[in-house]
């Protein structure tokens, strides 16, 4: 069996507004101006002024006392009396090699970058490959290396700012607009890999707006241009010389290029790095609500005319858009007048919202669409403060008894205060259980399991198991095809919309 490996290796580069490259000699704004003009086809004037900008990152991790003796043969090093003949020898070969009770610094070239401010010195390269350095060093086109202060980071989109001192004369890049890329775009990557120099590789924009899973704002431009190992921190730049992308990632069997690559796109990254900059963190929007896809059978049977939007499938308590009067089932269609055709687009542009403004949310609720005024949080806060940690799981499953609802192909409970105490449920919990599931059922298939709490049905709240009967029931008299339920799985709700109908 073949496994497909993702490996990370993302950049990004800009030049920041009100930030000026160096003073240009009236040659280089002549090989700029090449640059900027490809001359029939080849890239050659435009590789020659952008190589410059993009460097080679590699770092120190240092390893204390108690990893070295760990090591393989430390522990059985020969240990001599003071004043031995050999003594100095093995002190001169151990502190070279990092002696036991001394730091040991092995130094690894891990990644390339790009300057994007040539007189703050400033450099942008992923998160992953200083992540875990206590010392980094930068190393330019021309073999000159230099110390760097890493200004700060951010995982979720693995991005690094740092920042260089120097006499040399440094070049940046310019940051363009990534979102005007349409898909068979040339493209040019460049990176600086293992200090061997800087390697250019064209492609051509092969997709966009890609989710690859590698985090919340996944958004990146697919490409065909070789982006291989030690290309992390990477610039991808348009014919314009402008960088629209940062080399972020390969899907390959093998760990090397196969024509499959992923960017982040300039128009994400240039926030991060803005943030970054200016308070050496990032401080993102935040909604307070956790979201969920609108699939096709849920957008029939809360009577949506499309599957566009982002369902709520719960509220932060306290948060921005409990006091916004939002509510569980109520879906996001729009923030501040951009719509939200898919559901993973509402947590960039949360991100993006300044904190602290009012933001416009339009949502869909018993069948109309309303309005609210949602003051918006900061996500790193709400971090902080613990207001999105993960809830405690571990719910056993319960027995089969309670009464049988076909279909959707499931039987259910009434929360009895001996059903409460049975299965460790608390006493504020409202709804039915589901004490088990029919084989190929409806339920089944919509991934229903025993132990499964169901909240709500169509968005009415559910007492007893008759109450559940009586909802499936009014939604076949008006014509529908599916109810939507409100699951509480070992403290996590998210809605699914379950047939009720034998029709496929």
């Amino acid at each position: 069996m073949h496994k497909s490996v993702l490996h990370l290796t993302l950049a990004l580069s800009l030049l920041l507004p009100g930030q000026a490259a160096f003073a240009q000699s009236p040659e280089e704004s002549q090989k700029e101006a090449k640059a900027q003009a490809p001359n029939h086809g080849s890239f050659a004037d435009m590789a020659e002024v952008l190589l410059p900008a993009v460097v080679n990152i590699s770092s120190t991790i240092k390893m204390h006392p108690d990893e070295m003796q760990q090591m393989p043969g430390m522990q059985d090093m020969p240990q001599f009396p003071e004043g031995s003949p050999f003594e100095h020898f093995f002190e001169e070969f151990m502190n070279k090699r990092g002696a036991p009770g001394m730091p040991m610094e092995p130094e690894a070239s891990l990644g390339s970058g790009f300057i994007i401010d040539a007189e703050k010195g400033l450099v942008i390269t992923n998160n992953h490959v200083i992540r875990d350095a206590e010392e980094v060093r930068v190393t330019f086109h021309d073999d000159v290396t230099v110390d760097a202060e890493i200004i700060g980071r951010d995982e979720k989109t693995d991005i690094a700012v740092l920042k260089v001192k120097t006499d040399k004369k440094l070049r940046a890049v310019k940051f363009g607009n990534s979102d005007v890329m349409r898909v068979g775009d040339w493209v040019i990557a460049i990176g600086n890999p293992f200090g061997l120099g800087g390697t250019v590789t064209a492609g051509i924009v092969s997709a966009r707006a890609r989710d690859i899973n590698a985090g919340p704002y996944d958004d990146f431009i697919q490409t065909d241009a070789s982006i291989n190992r030690g290309n992390s921190g990477g610039p991808m730049f348009n014919l314009n010389g402008e960088v629209i992308g940062i080399n972020t990632a390969i899907f390959s069997p093998s760990g090397g290029s196969i024509g499959i690559g992923f960017a982040i796109p300039s128009s994400l990254a240039k926030p991060v790095i803005n943030q970054i900059i200016k308070f050496g963190r990032t401080r993102r929007g935040w909604l307070g609500v956790r979201i969920q896809e609108v699939t096709k059978d849920i957008a029939e049977s809360l009577g949506l005319p499309n599957e566009n939007g982002a369902l709520v499938a719960s509220i932060t308590e306290g948060g921005p858009s409990e006091k916004a009067g939002l509510k569980q089932g109520d879906v996001i269609l729009e923030l501040n007048g951009q719509e939200i055709n898919e559901m993973r687009e509402l947590p960039r542009l949360v991100a993006e919202t300044p904190i602290d403004s009012n933001a416009e949310v339009t949502y869909w609720r018993d069948g109309k669409k309303l309005k609210a005024s949602v003051n918006i949080g900061e996500l790193e806060k709400a971090e902080e403060d613990g207001l999105l940690a993960e809830a405690d799981t571990g719910m056993e499953m319960p027995g089969n008894s309670g009464t049988s609802i076909n279909p959707p192909g499931i039987t259910v409970t009434t929360l009895t205060d001996t059903v409460r105490g049975n299965y460790g449920i608390s006493s504020d919990m409202k709804g039915v259980l589901i004490t088990s599931i029919e084989p190929h059922s409806q339920a089944a298939e919509k991934g229903l399991y025993e132990g499964d709490i169901i909240i709500e049905a169509n968005q009415k709240p559910l007492e007893k198991a008759k109450d559940l009967q009586a909802v499936i029931d009014a939604a076949k008299d008006d014509g529908r095809s599916s109810v939507l339920f409100l699951i509480n799985r070992e403290g996590d709700t998210r809605f699914i919309a379950v047939k009720i109908d034998d029709k496929d």
